[in-house]
């Protein structure tokens, strides 16, 4: 036997291999899919809240019309055609908010998208 044989075989017997670690559990990462499903479901969140505010805003406006007594009739007419158009103002200008969110929230879902796939 050539001394490089000897050498070898004795190197191999004295190398101790460690154990592979290994673990069936997943890990806790949220899906692109996932992260899409919570931004969709915080900007609807976000809309109603809104939608709901100028609908509120329109029945106080209401209340506030009826509770006038002492008012004209033509008075009490104009200030509640007053509110109903600033409620309607007010829920045009929440939808506009809301509509700029959801976008905001749409080009970040497919930027998380994107990252996701370029990571796989």
């Amino acid at each position: 036997m050539s001394f490089l044989t000897r050498t070898a075989i004795r190197s191999t017997r004295s190398m101790v291999f460690a154990p592979r670690l290994f673990s069936t559990s997943l890990a806790t990462r949220k899906t692109a899919t996932e992260a899409v499903k919570d931004t969709v479901k915080t900007v609807d969140r976000k809309v109603s809240d809104k939608l709901v505010d100028g609908i509120e805003l329109g029945q106080t406006a209401t209340r506030k019309a009826k509770a006038a007594v002492g008012i004209e009739s033509e008075d009490a007419k104009t200030k509640t055609a007053q509110f109903t158009a600033k409620a309607k103002d007010t829920a045009r200008e929440a939808a506009g908010e809301a509509r700029g969110k959801a976008d905001d929230a749409a080009a970040e879902a497919k930027k998380r998208l994107g990252e996701t796939k370029g990571k796989l």
